[in-house]
């Protein structure tokens, strides 16, 4: 715990580094309403993403077909538009897809005890062939103004979005369960050692599946933020975004190998890559550094805390 803490705490000073770095070094446009504004929308679909994928990981799992099901959700909304069906029946049964591919993930992986790396990664590839297959290569834009300002206006007042204020609610939500109920102890305790878990009587199989249920379902409505945002239901929408996800929640302290990390430190991780991101923009950097920068973010987060842990032992063996 006390490690954790202190990986947050470096978090925080790097946000606020960044923030002052930030603002000098684009002459006052990098803390700018409008900038935090966009910063905002840039990040909505991430931290939402990264809520549940941050409980997978600590029950020791993984899932990397989130954004495929995100570009799923945003094929579908636009196939099923096109058949005339109202948004308001669209929405909640693009989210119900978007459980039933969890549940996909979930099963193969409790009920056929497959890995979750090898599973994910074939259908990341499975859900987003199937996006284009839904609805090839071709574009849906004709949404109604009153469902595509959710993804780009802010909230009466203020420079926030609406997606920054459903992924904080999600968030609070995400939080009590992780870190103040009887399921997120037996998340950590999965994570920590799913043998003991399971002899303690907690239902290991049954939580693994709720949790990949969770992020399909998730991802799903990242989706659909992501749909009004761009006011464009396509198939390739958030190709790649995975990446950047799993970048937040391990930046954010989430042990990789299972049973550690907080949603605190993953939504520290997710405006630091948010704002690392802006920054560049900012500066006119090309998409291939962007990419560059989170895979270098990526390989920091998985590295830091073994290195951090032997320096920790080789202390520990001259004292």
């Amino acid at each position: 715990m006390r490690s954790l803490l202190r990986w947050e705490t470096a978090l925080v000073l790097l946000l606020v580094v960044v923030a002052l770095g930030g603002q000098v070094g684009t002459d006052g446009a990098f803390l700018s309403g409008g900038n935090l504004f966009y910063l905002g929308l840039d990040i909505g679909e991430i931290a939402l993403i990264a809520l549940p994928l941050t409980l997978v990981v600590v029950a020791g799992e993984i899932d990397l077909s989130v954004a495929s099901v995100l570009g799923l959700s945003s094929a579908l909304i636009g196939w099923f538009w096109n058949a005339g069906w109202p948004l308001e029946t669209i929405l909640p049964v693009v989210v119900g897809i978007g459980a039933v591919a969890g549940a996909v993930n979930g099963l193969l992986v409790t009920r056929l005890g497959l890995p979750s790396l090898a599973v994910t990664i074939g259908t990341l590839a499975l859900y987003r062939g199937l996006a284009l297959v839904v609805l090839g290569d071709t574009a849906v834009a004709d949404f109604p103004a009153a469902y595509t300002a959710f993804g780009t206006t802010p909230l009466p007042g203020t420079n926030v979005p609406y997606p920054v204020v459903l992924a904080a609610v999600l968030a609070v939500l995400f939080g009590i369960a992780l870190h103040a109920s009887t399921f997120g102890r037996s998340v950590y305790a999965i994570g920590a050692n799913e043998e003991a878990a399971r002899f303690s009587g907690i239902r290991v199989r049954r939580i693994k599946l709720s949790l990949f249920v969770l992020a399909g379902a998730v991802a799903a409505i990242a989706g659909v933020v992501y749909t009004f945002r761009f006011s464009s239901a396509r198939a390739d929408n958030g190709l790649g975004l995975e990446l950047a996800v799993v970048a937040a929640v391990l930046l954010g302290g989430v042990s990789i190998f299972g049973g550690k990390g907080s949603l605190l430190g993953v939504l520290a991780g997710v405006l630091l890559l948010g704002g690392l991101r802006n920054l560049l923009i900012l500066r006119d950097t090309s998409t291939e550094v962007l990419t560059i920068v989170t895979g270098l973010l990526l390989l920091v987060s998985v590295l830091a805390p073994s290195i951090t842990r032997r320096l920790g032992t080789l202390r520990k063996a001259t004292t």
